[in-house]
């Protein structure tokens, strides 16, 4: 069963404790369960029955689905325990839900130990492999997802897996230029670290853990926090977005990133992109790396938290990228993020087709935000969603803009009040979303205001991560009639989710008690159908990017399905069916000649192609050639598009398009030059300290794994600039439409 996004990053990430290399792994004494997991175990049993939006009885068949998660979240990889081990925990497939109904967690706390143990001779064994030695020229490979593998039936099988492990992993080193002695060294203490922090966990984690399979087996968004993760998440959560402005979680070994703040240095450095996995962290401009591989995040978010101004340096590879892929570098220079950072910004596009030139408006806004300490205190100038956007729209006027475009994309969501009063500067009062809760109570949230704002032509842009608040607005828009809907599938989260401290609900609890986060209601359309699992699905589809399909509610297993209600009372702004048959055909013509969009189609039929193979050489010179040839078909790729953008005339069907105005020029003019400063301050110790040794350095690594300039030179937002074009063929037809009423009105009157 899929573990979600939730448990990686709020279960997950209490796997984490920082130490120094050891000489030895020792083994603790067993875990077992607090008198307090009891009573907690039977108090969340009485909150799901009685709460929770979807009523799912706790019997045998969700026992083994218990039993499967439980087994999953401990060894994913299926690395460690034996088929032997798995065949011994199905006495209990059946009994899990009669175990938590009644508290007794002793089974589950015996599977943990186990487990336990088997780390620990797994670290072992991998530690006397590295003094062995390895033959990379031998025509083998190694399979390093195994997710869907059969478990290993020996202690020889086990073996030959963890063999073929270390090989990868050495190998993966020694293609980076890394000696010997610094590899053995390296592997070591990487070994030595997982297996540490497994040995560390306390009895909270392990009751976290297994009760969380519970929770997830339910449902996604609900599950239980601890004590000490309830008091540490959000803090943690913050640390991280004080460093690069990213938010990570934990998938197995590596830390990965989970979602990139708009605004924030990561965002304005350009190259992180959400899954990308973290190898290792180096601090200044040039310098070594940490490997972090196995390591915790909040290990992970220490080494890249640091002074304002100074630079990170983090070595990636890619989500879907295997152990043979060439990691890069990126550089980002650390900062707190601003409001102003994540606050909406502008641009004014002017497209050029043929004969006619339209001015687009575009409206980036990263997530749904209000500020609710000033509007509680009464400040008349409180920031908001909706107050910025219509500041934007009055700029629109003065300048001339003929249509908006909502750009929606990666807005994860945030406040609902917003989604709701933006919503009404679109259109004139009326219902926004409908809501139903666990007791079957239906509420309309509607918005009041008859003013509108802007009544031109307008289009909403979204994609796979337009979540939640996103999808509540889009979705509006697209039932009002009101605006077009370009881009991919929506997310389609539309639960909603309340927290709950479980010492509430008892009398005179002296213990220190978790929180429960739960599903209690879902969000539906004005229209009656639901967001959730389905989305917002665009009037006009892009072609996704390579591994969008792994992402979105549908994704889970265990996620309610779509649903509908009665629809609400409201009036259609516009029929827009006529006008979207129009504009697809154009788009279709279009696509045929946007080399783009010809490039993301290829990228997509090569990750298909791949996706599948979960193996990797462990022959030296075969992993270089596959190297080689990635790195050539970039290259390919590369050269194209310098020639076709080079074109003295473009295409006819393309037009030209002219970025006139962009709001987020200054946002990124001082990143950039407190990165130039601190450049130009690291070029000048390297100046003073010509007697520093530069062996052990790993600048020479830098300069091979780094990114081209050319590629950020190059970087053109083609989906932005196809919405703007159809939304300037929308334009167009209402401007024929308009003069072919006036003709027939005309002709009538003769």
């Amino acid at each position: 069963m899929k573990t979600t996004t939730y448990t990686r990053i709020i279960i997950l990430s209490l796997l984490s404790f920082w130490l120094a290399t050891a000489s030895a792994l020792v083994v603790n004494k067993p875990v077992n369960p607090e008198p307090k997991h009891h009573q907690e175990s039977k108090i969340l049993v009485r909150l799901m029955d009685e709460l929770h939006y979807q009523s799912k009885a706790l019997d045998d068949a969700l026992s083994s689905q218990i039993l499967d998660e439980y087994i999953a979240v401990l060894d994913p990889n299926k690395m460690y325990f034996l088929s032997t081990d798995i065949a011994d925990f199905e006495r209990w497939r059946t009994k899990m839900d009669d175990f938590i109904k009644a508290g007794d967690l002793q089974p589950a706390f015996k599977i943990f130990n186990l487990f336990r143990d088997r780390v620990t001779v797994r670290t072992e064994h991998a530690l006397t492999l590295l003094d062995q030695g390895f033959d990379f020229s031998q025509s083998e490979t190694y399979r390093w997802d195994r997710k869907k593998a059969e478990w290993a039936m020996t202690e020889n099988d086990l073996n030959e897996i963890w063999r073929k492990k270390v090989k990868n992993d050495y190998l993966s080193l020694k293609l980076l230029d890394k000696e010997a002695d610094d590899i053995k060294e390296t592997l070591t203490k990487r070994y030595q670290v997982m297996a540490k922090r497994i040995n560390n966990l306390k009895s909270d984690d392990v009751f976290q853990y297994f009760i969380n399979a519970y929770l997830n087996s339910v449902e996604p968004h609900t599950g239980y926090m601890s004590p000490i993760t309830s008091e540490n998440f959000d803090m943690n959560m913050s640390l991280s977005l004080e460093g690069i402005g990213a938010v990570l979680m934990n998938d197995g070994d590596y830390t990965q990133i989970n979602t990139i703040v708009k605004g924030g240095p990561a965002d304005l450095e350009g190259s992180l992109q959400k899954g990308d996995k973290i190898l290792a962290v180096g601090q200044d401009s040039e310098g070594s790396f940490e490997d972090v591989i196995g390591w915790g995040i909040e290990d992970v978010v220490q080494l890249i938290r640091g002074e304002k101004g100074s630079v990170v340096r983090l070595r990636i590879i890619g989500e879907d990228d295997g152990p043979e892929s060439i990691p890069k570098i990126v550089k980002i220079v650390r900062d707190k993020v601003k409001l102003e950072q994540q606050a909406a910004q502008y641009k004014i596009l002017e497209v050029k087709e043929g004969h006619t030139e339209h001015k687009i408006g575009v409206i980036d806004l990263p997530t749904f935000y209000l500020d609710f300490e000033a509007l509680r205190a009464g400040e008349s100038d409180y920031r908001s969603t909706t107050k910025d956007v219509k500041k934007i729209l009055n700029i629109f006027k003065q300048e001339g803009v003929q249509g908006v475009v909502v750009d929606l994309r990666n807005n994860g969501g945030g406040s609902l009040i917003e989604a709701i009063n933006l919503s009404g500067l679109f259109i004139k009062r009326g219902p926004v979303v409908q809501t139903k809760t666990s007791f079957d109570k239906k509420d309309v949230k509607k918005d009041v205001d008859p003013r509108i704002e802007w009544e031109g032509p307008m289009m909403v842009m979204v994609n796979r991560f337009s979540a939640s608040a996103s999808e509540i607005f889009a979705a509006a828009m697209q039932d009002y009639g009101r605006a077009v809907v370009v881009g991919n599938q929506t997310y389609g989260k539309g639960t909603v989710q309340n927290v709950m401290k479980l010492a509430d609900y008892i009398e005179d609890s002296e213990e220190e008690l978790g929180q429960l986060k739960m599903t209690m209601g879902q969000f539906f359309r004005i229209n009656g159908g639901s967001t959730q699992n389905r989305g917002v699905i665009p009037d006009i589809e892009f072609p996704n990017s390579p591994g969008a399909d792994k992402y979105g509610e549908s994704e889970y297993k265990n996620a309610l399905p779509w649903s509908s209600i009665a629809p609400s009372n409201y009036n259609v702004f516009a029929d827009l069916t006529d006008e979207i048959v129009y504009l697809k055909q154009r788009f279709n013509e279009r696509s045929k000649v946007n080399f783009e969009f010809d490039f993301l189609i290829k990228e997509n039929q090569l990750y298909e192609a791949q996706k599948d193979d979960l193996t990797v050489s462990l022959s030296a010179e075969e992993r270089r050639q596959k190297a080689k040839e990635r790195e050539q078909r970039k290259e390919e790729r590369k050269a194209k598009r310098k020639e076709l953008m080079a074109a003295t005339e473009p295409d006819p069907l393309l037009g030209e398009i002219t970025v006139l105005v962009n709001s987020a020029d200054a946002l990124i003019a001082e990143p950039a030059k407190e990165q130039k400063v601190q450049d130009e301050k690291t070029q000048e110790d390297s100046d003073e300290e010509q007697l520093t040794d530069p062996s052990d350095s790993e600048t020479e690594t830098d300069d091979v794994l780094a990114e081209d300039d050319d590629d950020e030179e190059m970087y053109v937002d083609f989906r932005l600039h196809e919405s703007a074009r159809i939304l300037s063929d929308l334009i167009d037809f209402n401007q024929r439409r308009l003069v072919a009423k006036y003709d027939k009105s005309s002709h009538d009157g003769d």
